[in-house]
């Protein structure tokens, strides 16, 4: 059975650069080799310098970007947002897009509580949609 999904006719969402995915609690940015090369590349940063200095192994399971003592990603800036923002990862290319949001049509309500950007800005199709939240680099 083809079950269509809840969000089937399409969702807008316009990023507000709050910061609401980016800082004040703990999470993991997960980056792929091709991404630390593309952000050091950015930065005018040597490979090797950018993976030392702003990046750390996790648990086995993969690179990821370093946060702050109060959980904010390396890369956010309270005044200016965040400052690679032009060649951020996927991971964050394609929030609030992930499965665990678009699960239930609660969830995804849930999670507009803490982003503005959500029902804003870009109307984005199923495919749209879809393409996005099949990423698997992050849960």
């Amino acid at each position: 059975m083809n079950k269509e999904p809840w969000y089937k006719d399409g969702l807008q969402f316009e990023c507000q650069r709050c910061g609401g995915c980016c800082a004040g609690s703990p999470g993991q940015v997960w980056v792929t080799e091709a991404e630390i090369t593309r952000i050091a590349d950015y930065l005018e940063m040597a490979r090797e310098k950018f993976r030392r200095r702003y990046t750390e192994e996790f648990e086995d399971r993969g690179r990821c970007l370093k946060e702050r003592a109060n959980y904010d990603c390396i890369f956010y800036n309270r005044k200016e947002g965040c400052v690679i923002y032009q060649c951020r990862p996927r991971q964050c290319r394609t929030w609030p897009f992930w499965r665990w949001n678009l699960e239930t049509r609660d969830r995804w309500r849930y999670t507009s509580m803490d982003c503005p950007g959500i029902g804003q800005g870009k109307y984005y199709s199923l495919e749209e949609i879809e393409a996005r939240a099949n990423y698997d680099g992050f849960i």
